[in-house]
């Protein structure tokens, strides 16, 4: 299991498994400590359609504190912009809740599509040519691509300079 938020951020926790058909030693790469922040990504201006409306806000502190009062930990994830987000998830198109942008003497707003791709470690080239819905869901749904690159280019390494073994005990790590 490998959590992506030093790399991005973002808390996004996965499994990666990696087989060959003949035992190798693989061992999985290590990640260096980025310490990315959520401001980092985050465009300077953004559209006035991803600041929720009153009413969603209003809706979501209701629903936060209705659950809250159960003993529920269902609501709103006000992130903090010096630290990382929640995981993105594909749901995120529909009112953004669980990564909301706090903004000075307005409503907290979602992230764009622009900002999704980058929590997710897309370069800002890669072009988005669906709608924000589509793309939520996409990105929502996405690996934490330097993390995939990563475990690529230890595979690739490995596999032109194998490490034969002669049983068939594989390497597992935890992370």
């Amino acid at each position: 299991m490998i959590d992506a938020r030093n790399i991005v951020p973002q808390h996004r926790e996965r499994i990666y498994i990696v087989g060959f058909k003949d035992p190798i030693a693989f061992e999985f790469p290590t990640f260096p400590d980025l310490k990315p922040k959520l401001k980092d990504i985050l465009d300077d201006t953004v559209a006035a359609k991803y600041t929720l409306t009153d009413h969603l806000w209003t809706y979501l502190q209701n629903y936060a504190e209705k659950h809250k009062a159960k003993g529920n930990g269902f609501g709103f994830g006000l992130s903090n912009l010096d630290g990382v987000t929640r995981t993105l998830s594909a749901r995120y198109y529909k009112d953004g809740s669980e990564i909301l942008i706090p903004q000075p003497d307005k409503n907290p707003r979602r992230l764009t599509p622009r900002e999704c791709a980058r929590i997710m470690g897309y370069p800002d080239t890669f072009k988005i040519v669906c709608s924000d819905t589509r793309a939520y869901k996409q990105f929502g749904n996405s690996v934490a691509v330097p993390v995939v690159e990563k475990i690529a280019e230890s595979l690739i390494t490995q596999l032109k300079h194998p490490i034969k073994r002669d049983d068939t005990c594989y390497n597992l790590r935890l992370f």
